[in-house]
């Protein structure tokens, strides 16, 4: 699990709920209808604004926020190191037996065995590059609508709830309590925007910035083993995609 998410959102939730608790109690921000009205309407003009199956992609891709990188880039670094070296030792044909779950290092070593033009590895990283942006731009575009509709139709249900509460003035025992509960789908509204929606859409924006960068190592290594099969010129020039404090790490 990724912690920092994890803190993240946990913090914000503690500090709000702690919030409401010191000045009164849970039951006053709970209403039924007012989150209707922001969740159930946040979600249908969504879906009209994108294909369904786009929008079920994105809550799919949601769930990887809460997962920690498999790979660093410094592991990536060392793994291009460790292709180099086997492609010296053994010759370049031996990289068709590497073994990676990365598909894209393994289609990296399949070109380099077949001694491809590096224009070829740098056009299919590029298409790959690419197509993960475009996977990744829908999930994020998809929050960042539900983040712009959710206070919207937070101030949908207030206008609702005073109108509600003006056709009520011969009662002035109840305008306080209508009022509160109009208040309320404001509240749901910024908070779902600002607490939620608008941080996924940060944090997928921020995946996507990450994997590219490990796809441009992943390029760069294939194309200086293809054009100097020496391990430590590879890693020397691989060394310049991560922070010095991570150099230390990688074994070479």
């Amino acid at each position: 699990m990724d912690f920092g998410t994890f803190l993240g959102l946990a913090s914000g939730i503690s500090l709000v709920l702690g919030a409401i608790f010191m000045g009164g109690s849970l039951r006053e921000f709970l209403d039924i209808a007012s989150l209707m009205i922001v969740l159930g309407g946040t979600i249908a003009s969504t879906c009209v604004a994108f294909p369904i199956h786009e929008v079920m992609q994105a809550f799919s891709g949601m769930l990887q926020i809460f997962s920690s990188r498999k790979v660093r880039d410094a592991e990536v670094v060392e793994m291009m190191v460790r292709i180099a070296e086997i492609s010296r030792r053994e010759g370049l044909i031996a990289l068709e037996n590497i073994q990676t779950d990365n598909a894209i290092l393994k289609k990296a070593c399949q070109l380099i065995a077949d001694n491809a033009d590096p224009g070829l590895i740098r056009e299919t990283v590029r298409i790959e590059i690419s197509s993960m942006k475009r996977r990744h731009a829908v999930g994020e575009a998809v929050f960042k609508s539900l983040a712009g509709f959710a206070p919207s139709f937070g101030m949908i249900g207030t206008l609702i709830g005073l109108v509600q509460m003006l056709t009520r003035l011969d009662d002035p025992k109840s305008l306080g309590p209508a009022m509160a509960v109009a208040i309320i789908t404001t509240f749901y509204g910024s908070m779902l925007s600002t607490l939620f929606f608008l941080p996924v859409a940060g944090k997928l924006r921020a995946r996507t910035i990450s994997e590219a960068h490990q796809l441009d190592i992943i390029f760069e290594g294939a194309k200086c083993i293809l054009q100097n099969n020496n391990p430590r010129l590879v890693y020397e020039k691989l060394s310049s995609f991560i922070a010095p404090r991570e150099r230390r790490n990688v074994r070479r």
